[in-house]
C-alpha cells in the first residue's frame, strides 16, 4: 500500500512540474511582436523567415531540438534572407522570455 502511495505522488509531482513548465503562449506573442519577430516570421506562414510550424516540423522529434533554438535565439547568428542577402539575427538576452519562445514554437 505505501509503494502504491509514493507511486501516487511521484505521478502527481511529475504532472505538477510539467503543468509548471507550460506555454504562456499570450506572453510568447507578445515577446515576438515585442522583439520584432513578427516582421519575418510567422506561426503559420513563410515571410522573409520560416512559419514557426515548419521549425517545429523541421525539429519534431529532435532529442537536442529545444537546445539548438535556444542557441539560435541567443547568439544572433547571420541568416539567410529570401532575397540571396545575410541578416544577423536578433539576440534574445532574458533566459525566462528564451525558454518560453522556444517551448511556443516548437508546440506548434
Amino acid at each position: 500500500m505505501k509503494t502504491v502511495s509514493l507511486l501516487a505522488a511521484a505521478a502527481m509531482f511529475a504532472f505538477s512540474m510539467t503543468a509548471g513548465a507550460a506555454v504562456d503562449a499570450d506572453a510568447a506573442t507578445k515577446a515576438l511582436k515585442d522583439n520584432g519577430c513578427t516582421k519575418c516570421h510567422s506561426v503559420d506562414k513563410a515571410k522573409k523567415g520560416p512559419a514557426f510550424k515548419k521549425v517545429a516540423a523541421d525539429m519534431k522529434g529532435k532529442a537536442d531540438a529545444e537546445a539548438k533554438l535556444t542557441t539560435f535565439l541567443t547568439t544572433g547568428p547571420k541568416v539567410n534572407m529570401g532575397d540571396g542577402t545575410q541578416e544577423e539575427h536578433k539576440a534574445l538576452k532574458d533566459p525566462a522570455v528564451v525558454k518560453n519562445l522556444v517551448q511556443f514554437i516548437l508546440a506548434q
